[in-house]
């Protein structure tokens, strides 16, 4: 096995005058200790990454008909076509924990990736009932990486009390957590995220005259790079020329992003006045305002995780495309004119269902993004994804109801050859969706007595 030491020997950067850029491992660059042992030059590690959708599905539009490797996938999940022999489709999945009778979204959101009973509080004072998935992960597999764990989102985090219910806020914009007691900040800037991962930033900080912020990560390390080239040969020297115009397009797209001085110019003094009483920051309103396309800004940040996936910055991310009810407009949406949560409580209005339908469609069209950038990059025989473990999902099934069974979950990726996929799979009523949890932590060779509420791993998925 590579030890965490092994994995930094074999992490290359780029640096320059506040900025760092780090490298996927090349052959031309490894210890030549390495070289000892032919399959350790080989081994790529592991990855998990879990992308979270509040207000659940459209429940008749969701589940392909077909058991097994050759079926057919349902209206909702059709965008998968192309990644579809590396998905598998989990039905029949629920978790325990996630039912309250005070609660609908909360108590199925700050669980769904610990598989515990929250605490029912209205402070600051949370308990999600233990360690999250991608934080025990991150212990792990996260060792000598730049960032153990990364956690992006689209919405901020939100205190306060949730009258409707009795619950804090808080529990509605988190789905990792250090600890019980310790949920994980989250970033929702993709300008921000860049920064992270590229520039020597440091919050609070002014940039360096030497570097404004206006020039490129990329000329700050261009020197450095020449230097590297020489060192490189042919195969290398594509892969790096492919990674660096990957970061670079980022950077780009991060620069044509709107102003948000544009926003600001719109506001009068009225409603600045309103949003600060219903605690909405401007930015947050240019946002939720009606026909913003949020599409790109969360290409972005998933983009920002495949680098970080792809250089072996990270190993271990999570996104959040929205905190419990989100009231997110999705009007950008061809035939949709619902907020998210609204859709969500259909009442069976064929009008409501179908706008559900898209804003769900929408959703997994971003996944398959995800999953197919993963799939274009090759590392060894395989590629990103085939070494990665990618989870979609929810913590309710049918918004208007608010039921926590038969979850929609899908999983993309093959665990670094550890899992098998290509599937539609229904398991029995009220399986616990910890099982889930319990097998892809054995893919990972971490070992534990049990994750949750689970019963044991889905033995009959390891390979």
């Amino acid at each position: 096995m590579i030890t965490a030491k092994n994995q930094i020997s074999r992490r290359n950067m780029l640096k320059g005058l506040g900025a760092s850029i780090a490298l996927p491992f090349m052959h031309s660059l490894a210890p030549q200790s390495l070289f000892a042992n032919s399959s350790d030059l080989h081994q790529a590690p592991q990855r998990f990454a879990c992308l979270f959708m509040p207000n659940g599905v459209h429940p008749d539009r969701w589940n392909p008909k077909e058991i097994g490797s050759n079926y057919t996938l349902s209206p909702i999940l059709s965008p998968l076509a192309n990644v579809q022999d590396k998905v598998l489709v989990m039905g029949g999945l629920m978790n325990r924990n996630s039912i309250s009778r005070h609660d609908g979204h909360y108590t199925k959101t700050a669980n769904f990736l610990t598989s515990m009973r929250i605490a029912r509080t209205v402070d600051a004072n949370v308990d999600s009932g233990g360690i999250s998935l991608d934080q025990l992960m991150a212990r792990h597999i996260g060792k000598g990486t730049l960032f153990p764990s990364l956690q992006y989102g689209l919405d901020r985090i939100r205190s306060g009390v949730d009258k409707a219910v009795g619950f804090t806020r808080l529990y509605g914009g988190t789905i990792s957590w250090q600890s019980r007691t310790q949920p994980c900040s989250r970033e929702i800037d993709p300008r921000m995220a860049f920064d992270r991962m590229f520039r020597n930033y440091i919050p609070g900080k002014k940039p360096l005259p030497e570097d404004p912020y206006k020039k490129s990560v990329l000329d700050i390390v261009k020197e450095d790079a020449k230097r590297l080239d020489k060192q490189l040969g042919i195969e290398d020297k594509n892969k790096l020329g492919e990674y660096l115009e990957a970061v670079r397009s980022v950077e780009k797209r991060l620069l044509d992003q709107g102003n948000l001085a544009d926003f600001e110019a719109q506001i009068t003094p009225d409603m600045r006045k309103e949003l600060k009483r219903m605690d909405i920051r401007i930015d947050e309103w240019a946002e939720y305002a009606e026909g913003v396309d949020v599409t790109e800004k969360t290409r972005l940040m998933i983009d920002i995780m495949v680098l970080a996936f792809w250089s072996d910055a990270s190993r271990v991310a999570t996104f959040m495309f929205g905190n419990s009810v989100s009231q997110r407009n999705y009007s950008f949406i061809d035939g949709v004119t619902e907020n998210h949560h609204s859709a969500s409580h259909h009442k069976n209005d064929p009008r409501l269902m179908d706008q559900y339908y898209r804003i769900n469609r929408w959703h997994i069209e971003q996944y398959a993004y995800m999953l197919e950038r993963l799939e274009s990059i090759k590392e060894g025989d395989r590629t990103l994804l085939d070494n990665s473990m990618v989870l979609f999902g929810s913590g309710l099934r049918d918004g208007n109801r608010h039921s926590p069974y038969d979850l929609p979950i899908v999983l993309g990726g093959r665990g670094g050859g550890k899992l098998k996929s290509g599937m539609n799979l229904r398991y029995e009523d009220q399986t616990p969706l910890a099982n889930l949890y319990h097998t892809m932590l054995t893919a990972m060779d971490i070992e534990v007595d049990g994750f949750g509420d689970s019963t044991g791993p889905f033995c009959e998925l390891l390979v």
